[in-house]
């Protein structure tokens, strides 16, 4: 379709245009452009295979301090490509951001999020949130807010999940901490950042926005209008 050639399909299911029916082969009436492939992955093969055939990657649990083994993994996949590297190549890192100037309330307000994804996404034996979080040298800790999160006790895996990997996978605490860690991002290769904001209403959660907007301008991180 976006090659502006006529809509055929012949398979074992389903025939476009419908044999027997009125309709004609139609082609794309505007001009064609490129849609980007974007792959969400987590694992080394994964992000290999998001290095090899996609656009960009859509990280989530992005550490800029476990940055180096996953980029390792994007390169393995682009070298194998015709493309060779990662020039050009999007890296999307969502993450959780709370303003506060009580660095460890901003990291509470994360650690049902954390839990959810490390403890109870998956089983004891394959959660790849689980296995990511012992990539980034959380074993331990990460086996505990899982047996917790499996055992119904949600709470207590919330309570477990330890502060230095919501701290290294989120942007918490005052706005010139968060303001410091933005860099961070940026100077380890993320090239766009999705914030998912957590705060206790609309109001706040748009003032988070807005003060992202604000220290990313402040940052000189802001796209370049020219």
């Amino acid at each position: 379709v976006l090659r502006r050639e006529p809509l055929v399909y012949r398979g074992r299911h389903w025939t476009l245009p419908l044999p027997d029916g009125p309709g004609k082969a139609l082609r794309l009436s505007i001009p064609a452009r490129q849609v980007p492939v974007y792959l969400a992955a987590v694992g080394p093969r994964n992000l290999e295979l998001a290095g090899e055939i996609a656009d960009g990657w859509l990280a989530v649990f992005y550490s800029p301090e476990f940055s180096p083994a996953l980029h390792t993994s994007l390169a393995v996949g682009a070298r194998r490509a015709a493309r060779g590297s990662l020039a050009g190549f999007d890296i999307v890192a969502t993450v959780p951001v709370v303003i506060d100037d009580d660095v460890q309330r901003a990291g509470d307000a994360v650690r049902a999020y954390t839990a959810l994804y490390v403890g109870g996404m998956g089983s004891m034996t394959q959660n790849y949130y689980t296995a990511h979080a012992v990539r980034m040298g959380f074993e331990r800790e990460a086996t505990r807010v899982q047996e917790l999160y499996l055992a119904g006790r949600h709470r207590d895996a919330a309570t477990a999940v330890p502060f230095e990997l919501i701290d290294q996978t989120a942007l918490i605490g005052s706005r010139a901490r968060v303001r410091d860690r933005l860099a961070r991002f940026a100077e380890v290769g993320v090239t766009t950042l999705t914030v998912a904001p957590y705060a206790a209403d609309l109001e706040q959660r748009l003032h988070v926005l807005r003060t992202m907007a604000e220290l990313i301008d402040e940052t000189g991180l802001a796209p370049s209008s020219s």
